[in-house]
């Protein structure tokens, strides 16, 4: 074994046992125990496909999935939306466009559960005060306290930190793109639609792919935005698959359970991403 292999294995090796350890060991043991009645503590029993078929009864579970796939997809939508606006204005030659680069970036990097506490505090708070001091009716209502509403404060919260990280993969795709295109479309007399549809959008369509897979991956996974502001309220009405499993496995007694229910979510995590990448990739080939 030379030099340079014995360096590779010196840097590897321990990165693999923490991954493993901390990552994988965990991740097959919740799998294991998902096949059990175990409650997180005392003896246990192997039940097969049990808690695996109870998650597809639980009315709690469905109402969990219906919201997270809705907020998810909302979200997403909402996100690529504005950092693309975003990123093209900060692309063009505006002035102090890359101090504005660094400011937009900032949500990114603040903690979502302190930027969730705040929010919250906006909300509750801040909100209805200037409300009533303006006599405007649609912000005297604290919108977190109400179960139709409050999906609504969470997606602005989500939305507003998940931004920065999109806006920047899209400016990673816009410099990457040619003045000289744009330059030989305006004199063929094309407008600005025109020149975003047949020029900007192709180019960065792998940047939107990327965007998207990780969006929705990540939405999907929503829990500490939720945790900060309503905690799964009003009722459960804005509780998600992650909190659920948070709750039922740590807090209610349900491990087993709710450990088919993570492995049964992962699985449609996957699913989502794979038929995302499918679908986008082929759209980048056509376009």
């Amino acid at each position: 074994m030379n030099k340079k292999n014995k360096t590779f294995l010196v840097i590897a090796i321990p990165a693999f046992v923490l991954f493993f350890t901390f990552h994988t060991y965990p991740a097959l043991q919740g799998i294991f125990y998902s096949f059990t009645d175990w409650k997180g503590y005392g003896n246990w029993n192997f039940v097969g496909l049990k808690n695996y078929l109870n998650v597809f009864k639980d009315e709690r579970a469905l109402d969990a999935y219906i919201f997270t796939f809705k907020f998810a997809i909302i979200s997403t939508i909402i996100v690529n939306m504005i950092s693309l606006l975003v990123a093209m204005g900060l692309n063009s030659k505006i002035k102090f466009h890359k101090s504005l680069r660094a400011v937009y970036f900032l949500p990114y990097i603040l903690s979502i559960l302190i930027v969730g506490f705040i929010f919250n505090f906006v909300f509750t708070h801040f909100l209805p005060k200037i409300g009533e001091a303006t006599g405007l009716e649609f912000l005297s209502t604290n919108i977190l306290g109400d179960p139709d509403l409050a999906w609504i404060g969470i997606v602005i919260v989500a939305v507003w930190q998940a931004v920065a990280f999109n806006t920047i993969l899209y400016l990673a795709g816009l410099v990457t793109i040619s003045e000289d295109l744009y330059e030989a479309a305006s004199i063929d007399g094309a407008n600005h639609w025109t020149r975003f549809w047949k020029i900007t959008f192709p180019l960065i369509a792998p940047f939107f792919t990327i965007n998207m897979v990780l969006s929705m991956k990540n939405f999907l996974m929503v829990f500490d935005q939720i945790m900060a502001l309503t905690g799964g309220g009003p009722g459960q009405s804005t509780e998600s698959i992650s909190l659920l499993i948070y709750r039922g496995g740590f807090e209610g007694g349900e491990f087993a359970y709710q450990s088919a229910n993570a492995v049964i979510y992962f699985i449609i995590i996957v699913v989502i991403s794979i038929i995302q990448l499918k679908f986008l990739e082929k759209r980048e080939v056509e376009s």
